[in-house]
């Protein structure tokens, strides 16, 4: 079965093609019309990227999956009544072109979607076949299922968090003996009254405001502020939340109106750093709370996270280390933008059963789910005035600029799904000097409060970070934090937060071939086995996609050079092709030492000099 699924709600719009329980393709609107967020609508330009990336027409769809999310208006029916005022509102020039499913359902009390949209007209005015299919999936079954079917766990707690969606900000759910049930959360919500307005996620992004920053943008930013902050506020934002007695978040706020501005108030003459370190607290305070009732209630040992709550590394790592859990796992793409894979995964566990479903979860092995440009952009790069193909073995050359204190960029195979640049469109440069993150954040126009993350082979990752069988499969997607080794933190400041931790991804040669022989590479020239990873984009927009966007970035000045599979490519006269890098006594090298960093008979691995 070809199944698109998609989801059109406020904010992170995205696609995704699945060929039965193959993911097959998977991008955010925002990476193809530039604009950092986009939603409030369907995504049109994701959805047929993805459908060209699985080499299928509309035409060939076999069932649609989706949300109650954001559709224009004459795809809804409404009662003659309401269609009249709509009529009169456009006359009158009010029109609201849009409108959102899941407020429908919750204004008429139902949670069937079929009863407003119109699926016939959506179906015929763009290019389906009539007897195409249209599911809708509960927006937290949707993050919820995309987190545990990328587990292979036999028990499992699925708890989702965000700011709101299906009228509700949490849900609950068990996996055990093969029955995966509902604790809270399920579509009877959405047409029902809302209890409480209390969402944490909610409750942080404006507190993100009121720092200066822009609410549902820049909470990464609060969470890096944090640890530089004493929580002074703690208990004034406490105070308005408390656990029930079934163990769920819950507030006194009437309204989410009346918590923005309460919130707002209550920060007045606080400073950034302690309105950080404050509304970290609360959430980290009450998350754990309501977290362990659960996983003490069903007795599991395993946590699936998801949900734009779940951004929050530093939450994460506070779960996997004080709960007793064998292991944690975040769907990489944790926030809205993940809800299109759960939205496919939903109409295949209605099409087949629990059972069914169950046996064909699979781990992820990467996110590289978005278009492969390598042919592509060599011809830009080529076709571009004053840009130097250098020849040589790529992740040699590479290695050599790094080495040298160069910044560049990895433009590799398939894009990345979800918020982090995972060594597809990636920035990486040598993590030895902290000055790093003010030169780099500088070119990028960034203004950030966390060090660069970094990236580390898997062989290398329990030397140089505290990874545990409980958060390695969670840092192979850079969604947790964890304590950096001491001895480490002096040689790789660049990667440390002034708490001594860092979100490191671990890389290994069957993910990306290149990204880990730069890395060993690296190693074996510096004797540091971690990279700067951050992500190849300026401040305030999306992720580069195309090779044009990636050139442009190169002319701009943004890196100094990029790496292909095929290629590294620079600005001016040609390079050589060999480069011999002094390596320094402190790197454990050797004092004087030179490094031939040429071509390898084994392109998996180069041999050691």
């Amino acid at each position: 079965m070809h199944i698109l699924a998609f989801q059109s709600g406020l904010h992170d719009a995205s696609a995704a093609a699945f060929e039965d329980y193959r993911l097959v393709a998977a991008i955010a609107e925002e990476r193809l019309r530039r604009e950092k967020g986009w939603g409030n609508d369907i995504p049109w330009l994701a959805i047929d990227e993805v459908l060209h990336i699985a080499g299928w027409s509309r035409g060939d769809v076999d069932a649609i999956a989706t949300i109650h999310g954001v559709f224009p208006l004459h795809y809804f029916r409404f009662s003659p009544m309401r269609e009249f005022y709509y009529k009169t509102r456009k006359v009158l020039g009010h029109e609201r072109l849009k409108r959102d499913l899941s407020h429908i359902c919750t204004r008429n009390h139902t949670s069937d979607a079929s009863r407003f949209f119109r699926a016939d007209r959506f179906l015929a005015e763009n290019g389906f076949r009539p007897e195409t299919k249209i599911f809708f999936a509960n927006h937290h079954a949707a993050h919820a299922l995309a987190a545990l079917f990328h587990t292979d766990w036999n028990d499992a707690l699925i708890y989702t968090a965000d700011g709101i969606g299906d009228n509700i900000s949490y849900s609950v759910r068990t996996l055990r003996k093969d029955r995966l049930d509902v604790a809270f959360g399920d579509d009877s919500l959405l047409a029902k009254p809302r209890p409480s307005h209390d969402s944490l996620a909610t409750a942080y992004g404006y507190a993100t405001r009121a720092c200066g920053f822009q609410m549902w943008r820049h909470e990464g930013k609060l969470t890096g502020l944090s640890a530089r902050g004493e929580a002074t506020l703690a208990e004034a934002f406490a105070q308005h939340f408390r656990i029930s007695d079934d163990g769920l978040v819950v507030s006194d706020f009437k309204s989410t109106r009346v918590m923005g501005e309460q919130i707002m108030a209550l920060c007045k003459g606080h400073s950034r750093e302690n309105i950080a370190a404050s509304i970290q607290k609360v959430a980290e305070d009450f998350i754990l709370l309501s977290v362990r009732h659960w996983i003490d209630r069903t007795d599991t040992r395993h946590l699936a996270i998801a949900g734009g709550l779940f951004a929050n590394v530093r939450i994460n790592r506070l779960l996997a280390e004080a709960l007793p859990i064998d292991e944690i796992f975040i769907f990489p793409a944790m926030g809205d933008d993940g809800v299109a894979v759960g939205s496919g995964l939903n109409l295949l566990l209605a099409r087949d059963g629990l059972a069914t479903w169950l046996a064909h979860r699979q781990r992820l092995e990467n996110v590289y789910f978005g278009r492969d440009y390598d042919d592509a952009i060599d011809r830009c790069f080529g076709n571009a005035p004053n840009m130097r193909r250098i020849d040589g073995d790529p992740a040699a050359v590479a290695t050599g600029f790094l080495c040298s204190g160069k910044a560049g960029a990895i433009y590799a195979g398939r894009m990345e799904y979800g918020p982090r640049a995972l060594g597809a469109r990636s920035i990486l440069a040598s993590p030895a000097h902290a000055d790093i993150n003010d030169t780099l954040n500088a070119r990028l126009n960034r203004s950030e409060f966390m060090p660069f993350a970094p990236v580390v082979l898997e062989e290398d990752a329990e030397r140089v970070f505290d990874i545990t069988s409980v958060n390695r499969y969670a840092a192979r997607f850079m969604t947790i934090t964890c304590a950096v080794k001491p001895e480490w933190r002096s040689r790789i400041p660049a990667v440390v937060h002034v708490d001594g931790t860092a979100r490191p991804q671990i890389v290994r040669n069957a993910d990306n071939s290149l990204y880990a022989d730069i890395l060993w590479r690296f190693r074996s020239a510096t004797g540091l086995p971690v990279l700067v990873n951050t992500s190849f984009n300026v401040h305030e927009e999306p992720i580069v996609n195309r090779p044009e966007e990636c050139l442009q970035a190169l002319n701009e000045g943004r890196v100094d050079f990029v790496v292909t599979r095929n290629a590294v490519y620079a600005k001016g006269p040609a390079m050589p092709s060999l480069f011999w890098v002094p390596v320094s006594a402190s790197s454990g090298a050797g004092s004087g030492a030179g490094i031939s960093l040429g071509k390898s008979s084994d392109p998996r691995r180069p041999s050691l000099p």
